[in-house]
Protein backbone atom coordinates (compact mmCIF):
# COMPACT_ATOMS: atom_id res chain seq x y z
CA UNK A 1 0.00 0.00 0.00
CA UNK A 2 1.37 3.49 -0.97
CA UNK A 3 0.96 6.45 1.55
CA UNK A 4 0.13 10.03 0.68
CA UNK A 5 2.90 11.13 2.56
CA UNK A 6 5.17 9.05 -0.44
CA UNK A 7 2.51 10.88 -3.28
CA UNK A 8 3.12 14.43 -1.62
CA UNK A 9 7.04 13.54 -1.76
CA UNK A 10 7.44 13.09 -5.47
CA UNK A 11 8.64 9.45 -4.47
CA UNK A 12 6.07 7.62 -6.26
CA UNK A 13 7.14 9.18 -9.93
CA UNK A 14 6.69 6.88 -13.07
CA UNK A 15 4.76 4.37 -11.24
CA UNK A 16 2.22 2.52 -12.97
CA UNK A 17 -0.26 1.37 -10.04
CA UNK A 18 -1.14 3.87 -6.97
CA UNK A 19 -2.73 2.61 -3.85
CA UNK A 20 -4.24 4.53 -1.15
CA UNK A 21 -6.36 3.51 1.39
CA UNK A 22 -5.77 6.26 4.13
CA UNK A 23 -9.52 8.04 4.92
CA UNK A 24 -9.45 10.22 1.84
CA UNK A 25 -12.16 12.70 1.70
CA UNK A 26 -10.40 14.04 -1.18
CA UNK A 27 -9.00 13.30 -4.34
CA UNK A 28 -4.74 14.57 -4.05
CA UNK A 29 -4.65 16.58 -6.57
CA UNK A 30 -1.07 15.16 -6.66
CA UNK A 31 -2.21 11.92 -8.50
CA UNK A 32 -2.38 14.19 -11.53
CA UNK A 33 1.68 14.40 -11.31
CA UNK A 34 1.59 10.50 -12.38
CA UNK A 35 -0.31 11.25 -15.31
CA UNK A 36 2.41 10.10 -17.59
CA UNK A 37 2.73 6.85 -16.41
CA UNK A 38 -0.30 5.77 -13.99
CA UNK A 39 -1.96 2.94 -15.52
CA UNK A 40 -4.31 1.37 -12.10
CA UNK A 41 -5.73 3.52 -9.37
CA UNK A 42 -6.86 2.35 -6.54
CA UNK A 43 -8.52 4.35 -4.37
CA UNK A 44 -11.01 1.59 -2.41
CA UNK A 45 -11.57 1.74 1.60
CA UNK A 46 -11.56 5.72 1.92
CA UNK A 47 -14.57 8.11 2.25
CA UNK A 48 -14.77 9.99 -1.29
CA UNK A 49 -18.11 10.90 -2.37
CA UNK A 50 -16.68 12.33 -5.50
CA UNK A 51 -14.10 12.06 -8.15
CA UNK A 52 -12.88 15.94 -10.09
CA UNK A 53 -14.08 16.94 -13.36
CA UNK A 54 -10.71 16.92 -14.81
CA UNK A 55 -9.54 13.53 -14.21
CA UNK A 56 -9.53 12.50 -17.94
CA UNK A 57 -5.80 14.11 -17.25
CA UNK A 58 -5.00 10.72 -16.34
CA UNK A 59 -4.60 9.88 -20.09
CA UNK A 60 -3.16 6.46 -19.76
CA UNK A 61 -5.62 5.47 -16.61
CA UNK A 62 -6.78 2.23 -17.61
CA UNK A 63 -8.54 0.50 -14.28
CA UNK A 64 -10.00 2.55 -11.53
CA UNK A 65 -11.41 1.06 -8.74
CA UNK A 66 -13.18 3.16 -5.42
CA UNK A 67 -15.00 0.45 -3.51
CA UNK A 68 -16.62 1.11 0.14
CA UNK A 69 -16.10 4.40 -0.33
CA UNK A 70 -19.18 6.92 0.20
CA UNK A 71 -20.07 7.97 -3.24
CA UNK A 72 -24.26 7.85 -4.30
CA UNK A 73 -23.54 8.17 -8.59
CA UNK A 74 -21.12 6.78 -10.31
CA UNK A 75 -19.19 10.15 -11.25
CA UNK A 76 -19.28 11.26 -14.62
CA UNK A 77 -15.73 12.07 -15.11
CA UNK A 78 -15.04 8.38 -15.98
CA UNK A 79 -17.10 8.85 -19.42
CA UNK A 80 -13.91 11.33 -20.14
CA UNK A 81 -11.63 9.03 -19.88
CA UNK A 82 -10.64 7.74 -23.29
CA UNK A 83 -8.20 4.74 -21.71
CA UNK A 84 -10.47 4.01 -19.26
CA UNK A 85 -11.93 0.14 -19.72
CA UNK A 86 -11.80 -1.45 -15.87
CA UNK A 87 -14.46 0.19 -13.24
CA UNK A 88 -14.52 -0.97 -9.33
CA UNK A 89 -17.60 1.06 -7.66
CA UNK A 90 -18.10 -2.21 -5.12
CA UNK A 91 -20.06 -1.29 -1.88
CA UNK A 92 -20.90 1.93 -1.63
CA UNK A 93 -24.46 4.10 -1.71
CA UNK A 94 -24.95 4.64 -5.46
CA UNK A 95 -28.20 5.33 -6.70
CA UNK A 96 -27.95 6.41 -9.95
CA UNK A 97 -25.24 5.81 -13.11
CA UNK A 98 -25.43 8.62 -15.63
CA UNK A 99 -25.16 7.48 -19.26
CA UNK A 100 -21.93 9.85 -19.59
CA UNK A 101 -20.05 7.90 -17.15
CA UNK A 102 -19.89 5.15 -18.90
CA UNK A 103 -15.92 5.19 -21.45
CA UNK A 104 -16.30 4.46 -24.39
CA UNK A 105 -13.52 1.18 -23.88
CA UNK A 106 -15.66 -0.03 -21.03
CA UNK A 107 -14.89 -3.70 -20.53
CA UNK A 108 -15.62 -4.63 -16.82
CA UNK A 109 -17.87 -2.45 -14.84
CA UNK A 110 -18.38 -4.02 -11.37
CA UNK A 111 -21.32 -2.26 -9.29
CA UNK A 112 -21.94 -5.16 -6.52
CA UNK A 113 -23.26 -4.29 -3.43
CA UNK A 114 -25.13 -0.46 -3.81
CA UNK A 115 -28.71 0.90 -4.42
CA UNK A 116 -29.48 0.68 -7.94
CA UNK A 117 -32.89 0.05 -8.60
CA UNK A 118 -32.45 1.25 -12.79
CA UNK A 119 -29.14 1.23 -15.54
CA UNK A 120 -28.76 3.80 -18.45
CA UNK A 121 -29.25 2.90 -22.10
CA UNK A 122 -26.35 4.24 -22.72
CA UNK A 123 -24.55 0.71 -21.11
CA UNK A 124 -25.48 -1.31 -23.71
CA UNK A 125 -23.89 0.88 -26.38
CA UNK A 126 -20.65 -0.20 -25.19
CA UNK A 127 -19.49 -2.71 -27.47
CA UNK A 128 -16.36 -3.79 -25.37
CA UNK A 129 -18.25 -4.98 -22.61
CA UNK A 130 -17.50 -8.36 -21.77
CA UNK A 131 -17.54 -8.84 -17.62
CA UNK A 132 -20.81 -6.80 -15.30
CA UNK A 133 -21.36 -7.34 -11.59
CA UNK A 134 -24.53 -6.17 -10.50
CA UNK A 135 -25.27 -8.21 -7.58
CA UNK A 136 -26.86 -6.99 -4.27
CA UNK A 137 -28.43 -3.81 -6.00
CA UNK A 138 -32.36 -3.04 -6.42
CA UNK A 139 -32.52 -3.77 -9.95
CA UNK A 140 -36.19 -4.91 -11.29
CA UNK A 141 -35.14 -5.02 -15.25
CA UNK A 142 -32.34 -4.80 -17.42
CA UNK A 143 -31.22 -2.50 -20.06
CA UNK A 144 -32.31 -3.94 -23.76
CA UNK A 145 -29.99 -2.45 -24.96
CA UNK A 146 -27.75 -4.92 -23.49
CA UNK A 147 -28.89 -7.19 -26.38
CA UNK A 148 -26.08 -5.94 -28.64
CA UNK A 149 -23.35 -6.40 -26.20
CA UNK A 150 -22.29 -9.40 -28.02
CA UNK A 151 -18.95 -9.83 -26.16
CA UNK A 152 -20.42 -9.87 -22.98
CA UNK A 153 -19.06 -13.57 -20.74
CA UNK A 154 -19.99 -12.83 -17.74
CA UNK A 155 -22.73 -11.37 -15.72
CA UNK A 156 -23.94 -11.50 -12.01
CA UNK A 157 -27.62 -9.96 -11.26
CA UNK A 158 -28.12 -11.95 -7.97
CA UNK A 159 -29.94 -10.39 -5.03
CA UNK A 160 -31.61 -8.21 -6.91
CA UNK A 161 -35.51 -7.58 -7.23
CA UNK A 162 -35.47 -8.87 -10.74
CA UNK A 163 -38.78 -10.89 -11.56
CA UNK A 164 -37.78 -13.01 -14.76
CA UNK A 165 -34.78 -13.07 -16.91
CA UNK A 166 -35.08 -11.40 -20.32
CA UNK A 167 -35.33 -13.08 -23.69
CA UNK A 168 -32.66 -11.81 -25.10
CA UNK A 169 -30.17 -12.39 -22.28
CA UNK A 170 -30.74 -15.93 -22.60
CA UNK A 171 -29.99 -15.68 -26.55
CA UNK A 172 -26.43 -13.40 -25.85
CA UNK A 173 -23.57 -15.40 -28.22
CA UNK A 174 -21.06 -14.87 -25.61
CA UNK A 175 -22.53 -15.13 -22.56
CA UNK A 176 -20.68 -17.61 -20.11
CA UNK A 177 -21.28 -17.53 -16.82
CA UNK A 178 -24.10 -16.23 -15.54
CA UNK A 179 -25.59 -15.90 -11.42
CA UNK A 180 -28.92 -14.83 -10.39
CA UNK A 181 -29.75 -16.41 -7.34
CA UNK A 182 -31.94 -14.38 -4.97
CA UNK A 183 -34.04 -13.15 -7.17
CA UNK A 184 -37.80 -13.37 -7.10
CA UNK A 185 -37.70 -14.96 -10.24
CA UNK A 186 -35.61 -18.59 -8.44
CA UNK A 187 -37.64 -21.47 -7.82
CA UNK A 188 -38.50 -22.58 -4.44
CA UNK A 189 -35.56 -25.08 -4.63
CA UNK A 190 -33.57 -22.61 -2.90
CA UNK A 191 -35.37 -21.98 0.24
CA UNK A 192 -36.52 -25.18 0.26
CA UNK A 193 -32.47 -26.34 0.53
CA UNK A 194 -32.09 -26.26 4.34
CA UNK A 195 -34.83 -28.38 5.17
CA UNK A 196 -33.28 -31.26 2.85
CA UNK A 197 -29.66 -32.04 4.75
CA UNK A 198 -28.80 -33.08 8.74
CA UNK A 199 -28.20 -30.99 11.30
CA UNK A 200 -24.50 -30.93 13.07
CA UNK A 201 -24.06 -28.99 16.29
CA UNK A 202 -21.57 -27.20 16.32
CA UNK A 203 -20.19 -28.25 20.14
CA UNK A 204 -19.46 -31.39 18.05
CA UNK A 205 -16.85 -29.75 15.93
CA UNK A 206 -12.97 -28.83 16.93
CA UNK A 207 -11.65 -26.30 14.47
CA UNK A 208 -7.87 -27.21 13.74
CA UNK A 209 -5.86 -24.68 10.94
CA UNK A 210 -7.04 -22.61 9.05
CA UNK A 211 -7.36 -24.41 5.23
CA UNK A 212 -8.45 -21.18 2.85
CA UNK A 213 -10.55 -18.03 2.63
CA UNK A 214 -12.62 -16.83 0.20
CA UNK A 215 -15.00 -14.10 -0.57
CA UNK A 216 -17.88 -16.12 0.73
CA UNK A 217 -16.40 -17.58 4.07
CA UNK A 218 -13.43 -19.16 5.98
CA UNK A 219 -12.60 -23.29 5.47
CA UNK A 220 -11.20 -25.07 8.50
CA UNK A 221 -9.29 -28.60 8.85
CA UNK A 222 -11.86 -29.93 11.78
CA UNK A 223 -12.33 -32.77 13.92
CA UNK A 224 -15.92 -34.56 14.38
CA UNK A 225 -17.18 -35.76 17.22
CA UNK A 226 -13.40 -36.07 17.94
CA UNK A 227 -13.08 -38.85 15.52
CA UNK A 228 -13.62 -37.63 11.97
CA UNK A 229 -11.16 -35.50 10.24
CA UNK A 230 -13.34 -32.97 7.93
CA UNK A 231 -13.52 -29.72 6.28
CA UNK A 232 -16.16 -26.49 8.24
CA UNK A 233 -16.81 -23.66 5.93
CA UNK A 234 -17.77 -20.30 8.02
CA UNK A 235 -19.88 -18.18 6.16
CA UNK A 236 -19.19 -14.26 6.49
CA UNK A 237 -22.80 -13.70 5.61
CA UNK A 238 -21.90 -10.49 3.34
CA UNK A 239 -23.05 -9.95 -0.47
CA UNK A 240 -19.87 -11.03 -2.68
CA UNK A 241 -19.28 -10.06 -6.22
CA UNK A 242 -21.54 -13.31 -7.18
CA UNK A 243 -24.29 -13.01 -4.51
CA UNK A 244 -25.40 -14.16 -1.08
CA UNK A 245 -23.01 -16.87 0.13
CA UNK A 246 -26.37 -18.18 1.75
CA UNK A 247 -27.23 -19.22 -1.83
CA UNK A 248 -23.80 -20.93 -1.91
CA UNK A 249 -24.83 -23.10 1.03
CA UNK A 250 -28.17 -23.82 -0.26
CA UNK A 251 -26.77 -24.78 -3.54
CA UNK A 252 -23.75 -27.08 -1.70
CA UNK A 253 -26.69 -28.86 -0.25
CA UNK A 254 -28.93 -29.61 -3.13
CA UNK A 255 -26.52 -30.81 -4.81
CA UNK A 256 -26.31 -33.75 -3.78
CA UNK A 257 -23.89 -36.79 -4.15
CA UNK A 258 -21.64 -37.36 -7.00
CA UNK A 259 -18.03 -38.26 -7.88
CA UNK A 260 -16.64 -35.54 -8.90
CA UNK A 261 -18.24 -33.19 -5.78
CA UNK A 262 -17.13 -32.26 -2.30
CA UNK A 263 -19.26 -34.23 -0.25
CA UNK A 264 -21.37 -32.27 2.39
CA UNK A 265 -21.97 -33.68 5.53
CA UNK A 266 -24.49 -31.38 7.22
CA UNK A 267 -25.24 -27.97 7.66
CA UNK A 268 -23.88 -26.17 10.89
CA UNK A 269 -26.50 -25.51 13.83
CA UNK A 270 -25.94 -23.64 17.38
CA UNK A 271 -22.57 -21.27 16.68
CA UNK A 272 -22.45 -18.78 19.20
CA UNK A 273 -22.25 -16.01 16.69
CA UNK A 274 -25.33 -17.92 14.74
CA UNK A 275 -23.33 -17.68 11.88
CA UNK A 276 -24.11 -20.15 9.35
CA UNK A 277 -21.33 -23.35 8.22
CA UNK A 278 -20.96 -26.25 6.48
CA UNK A 279 -19.34 -29.43 7.26
CA UNK A 280 -17.94 -30.88 4.15
CA UNK A 281 -15.51 -33.68 3.21
CA UNK A 282 -11.81 -33.22 3.99
CA UNK A 283 -9.80 -33.15 0.38
CA UNK A 284 -6.63 -35.00 0.06
CA UNK A 285 -3.79 -33.34 0.01
CA UNK A 286 -2.81 -34.18 -3.23
CA UNK A 287 -5.53 -31.88 -5.03
CA UNK A 288 -4.71 -28.37 -6.21
CA UNK A 289 -5.98 -25.87 -8.01
CA UNK A 290 -6.39 -26.37 -12.15
CA UNK A 291 -5.63 -22.98 -12.70
CA UNK A 292 -5.51 -19.24 -11.14
CA UNK A 293 -8.10 -16.58 -11.32
CA UNK A 294 -8.66 -13.98 -14.49
CA UNK A 295 -6.16 -10.86 -14.07
CA UNK A 296 -6.96 -7.55 -14.85
CA UNK A 297 -5.79 -8.16 -18.13
CA UNK A 298 -7.52 -11.54 -19.08
CA UNK A 299 -10.47 -10.08 -17.29
CA UNK A 300 -13.10 -13.53 -18.26
CA UNK A 301 -10.54 -16.15 -18.45
CA UNK A 302 -8.43 -18.15 -16.33
CA UNK A 303 -4.69 -17.75 -15.75
CA UNK A 304 -2.64 -20.89 -15.87
CA UNK A 305 1.06 -21.77 -14.60
CA UNK A 306 3.39 -21.82 -17.87
CA UNK A 307 4.65 -24.80 -17.16
CA UNK A 308 0.78 -26.42 -16.84
CA UNK A 309 0.79 -29.08 -19.25
CA UNK A 310 -1.40 -32.73 -19.23
CA UNK A 311 -0.80 -35.97 -20.80
CA UNK A 312 -4.24 -36.69 -22.70
CA UNK A 313 -5.51 -39.51 -20.33
CA UNK A 314 -5.23 -36.94 -17.57
CA UNK A 315 -7.06 -34.35 -19.57
CA UNK A 316 -9.88 -36.43 -20.52
CA UNK A 317 -10.40 -37.34 -17.12
CA UNK A 318 -10.38 -33.98 -16.18
CA UNK A 319 -13.02 -32.77 -18.92
CA UNK A 320 -15.18 -36.04 -18.76
CA UNK A 321 -15.48 -35.76 -15.10
CA UNK A 322 -16.49 -31.93 -14.95
CA UNK A 323 -18.89 -32.59 -18.23
CA UNK A 324 -20.38 -35.58 -15.84
CA UNK A 325 -21.08 -33.26 -12.79
CA UNK A 326 -22.48 -30.84 -14.31
CA UNK A 327 -24.72 -32.84 -15.95
CA UNK A 328 -25.55 -34.11 -12.68
CA UNK A 329 -26.36 -30.44 -11.48
CA UNK A 330 -28.54 -30.00 -14.09
CA UNK A 331 -30.77 -32.91 -13.41
CA UNK A 332 -31.21 -31.13 -9.90
CA UNK A 333 -32.48 -27.83 -11.29
CA UNK A 334 -28.89 -26.03 -10.58
CA UNK A 335 -26.63 -24.14 -12.75
CA UNK A 336 -22.96 -23.66 -11.27
CA UNK A 337 -22.54 -20.12 -12.93
CA UNK A 338 -18.47 -20.36 -12.45
CA UNK A 339 -17.73 -23.45 -14.01
CA UNK A 340 -13.53 -22.14 -14.41
CA UNK A 341 -10.59 -23.88 -13.70
CA UNK A 342 -9.62 -21.98 -10.74
CA UNK A 343 -12.59 -23.95 -9.14
CA UNK A 344 -11.42 -27.14 -9.96
CA UNK A 345 -9.25 -29.32 -7.84
CA UNK A 346 -7.27 -31.97 -9.23
CA UNK A 347 -4.25 -34.33 -8.93
CA UNK A 348 -2.13 -36.36 -11.24
CA UNK A 349 -4.13 -39.06 -11.83
CA UNK A 350 -6.94 -36.74 -13.13
CA UNK A 351 -9.25 -37.12 -10.69
CA UNK A 352 -11.19 -33.84 -10.14
CA UNK A 353 -13.25 -31.97 -8.03
CA UNK A 354 -15.83 -28.95 -8.78
CA UNK A 355 -16.01 -26.61 -5.69
CA UNK A 356 -17.10 -22.74 -4.93
CA UNK A 357 -21.32 -22.68 -5.34
CA UNK A 358 -21.04 -19.11 -5.18
CA UNK A 359 -22.71 -17.86 -8.61
CA UNK A 360 -25.06 -21.37 -8.67
CA UNK A 361 -28.85 -20.05 -9.27
CA UNK A 362 -31.79 -22.78 -9.19
CA UNK A 363 -33.65 -23.01 -12.43
CA UNK A 364 -37.06 -25.50 -13.25
CA UNK A 365 -35.98 -29.29 -13.36
CA UNK A 366 -38.74 -29.38 -16.21
CA UNK A 367 -37.66 -29.02 -19.78
CA UNK A 368 -38.22 -25.67 -21.62
CA UNK A 369 -36.40 -23.30 -23.50
CA UNK A 370 -35.62 -21.08 -20.67
CA UNK A 371 -33.97 -24.20 -18.87
CA UNK A 372 -32.43 -25.29 -21.88
CA UNK A 373 -30.92 -22.17 -22.54
CA UNK A 374 -29.51 -21.84 -18.73
CA UNK A 375 -28.23 -25.22 -19.57
CA UNK A 376 -27.02 -24.50 -22.59
CA UNK A 377 -25.15 -20.93 -21.27
CA UNK A 378 -22.96 -23.51 -19.05
CA UNK A 379 -22.03 -25.65 -21.78
CA UNK A 380 -20.04 -22.66 -23.02
CA UNK A 381 -18.19 -22.77 -19.99
CA UNK A 382 -17.04 -26.50 -20.33
CA UNK A 383 -16.51 -25.51 -24.02
CA UNK A 384 -13.98 -22.82 -22.71
CA UNK A 385 -12.32 -25.06 -20.31
CA UNK A 386 -11.67 -27.69 -22.48
CA UNK A 387 -10.09 -25.65 -25.13
CA UNK A 388 -8.32 -24.88 -22.19
CA UNK A 389 -7.18 -28.52 -21.48
CA UNK A 390 -6.43 -29.30 -25.48
CA UNK A 391 -4.00 -26.32 -25.70
CA UNK A 392 -1.71 -27.84 -22.63
CA UNK A 393 -1.88 -31.58 -23.63
CA UNK A 394 1.55 -32.69 -24.69
CA UNK A 395 1.45 -35.97 -25.32
CA UNK A 396 -0.62 -38.79 -26.86
CA UNK A 397 -3.38 -36.95 -29.15
CA UNK A 398 -3.54 -38.04 -32.58
CA UNK A 399 -3.82 -35.68 -35.12
CA UNK A 400 -7.68 -37.32 -35.63
CA UNK A 401 -8.36 -37.51 -31.55
CA UNK A 402 -7.44 -33.28 -31.47
CA UNK A 403 -9.66 -32.28 -34.63
CA UNK A 404 -12.14 -34.29 -32.68
CA UNK A 405 -12.21 -32.77 -29.67
CA UNK A 406 -11.69 -29.52 -31.02
CA UNK A 407 -14.50 -30.25 -33.23
CA UNK A 408 -16.89 -30.48 -29.88
CA UNK A 409 -15.39 -27.68 -28.43
CA UNK A 410 -16.27 -25.38 -31.09
CA UNK A 411 -20.23 -26.79 -31.12
CA UNK A 412 -20.08 -26.12 -26.97
CA UNK A 413 -19.05 -22.26 -27.73
CA UNK A 414 -20.92 -21.94 -31.04
CA UNK A 415 -22.92 -18.35 -31.02
CA UNK A 416 -26.43 -20.13 -31.19
CA UNK A 417 -27.03 -21.09 -28.00
CA UNK A 418 -30.10 -23.33 -28.23
CA UNK A 419 -27.89 -25.34 -30.88
CA UNK A 420 -25.12 -26.27 -28.79
CA UNK A 421 -25.27 -29.53 -26.94
CA UNK A 422 -26.07 -30.72 -23.60
CA UNK A 423 -24.26 -32.44 -20.87
CA UNK A 424 -25.74 -35.70 -21.81
CA UNK A 425 -24.49 -35.70 -25.37
CA UNK A 426 -20.79 -34.29 -24.28
CA UNK A 427 -20.22 -36.84 -21.69
CA UNK A 428 -21.39 -39.98 -24.36
CA UNK A 429 -18.62 -38.28 -26.72
CA UNK A 430 -16.17 -38.17 -24.01
CA UNK A 431 -16.89 -41.25 -22.69
CA UNK A 432 -16.11 -42.70 -26.54
CA UNK A 433 -12.47 -41.87 -25.96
Amino acid sequence: MDTLAQLRAGQLSGITRLDLSCGLTEFPREIFDLADSLEVLNLSGNALRSLPDDLHRLTRLRVLFCSDNLFTELPACLGQCTALTMIGFKANAIENVPGAALPPLLRWLILTDNRLTDLPTELGERPHLQKLMLAGNQLQRLPESLSHCHRLELIRIAANQLTELPQWLLTLPSLTWLAYAGNPLETEADAAALEATASIPWSQLSLAKKLGEGASGVIYQALWEQTKQVAVKLYKGEMTSDGSPLHEMNACITAGIHPNLIRVEGRIVGHPQAQAGLVMQLIDPSYRNLAGLPSLASCTRDVYADDTRFSVGVALRIAGGIASVAEHLHHQGITHGDLYGHNIMWNEHGDCLLGDFGAASFHATSDSLESRALQRIEVRAFGVLLGELLARIDSGLSDEGREALEALQQRCCQPDVLARPGFSEVVRELNSW
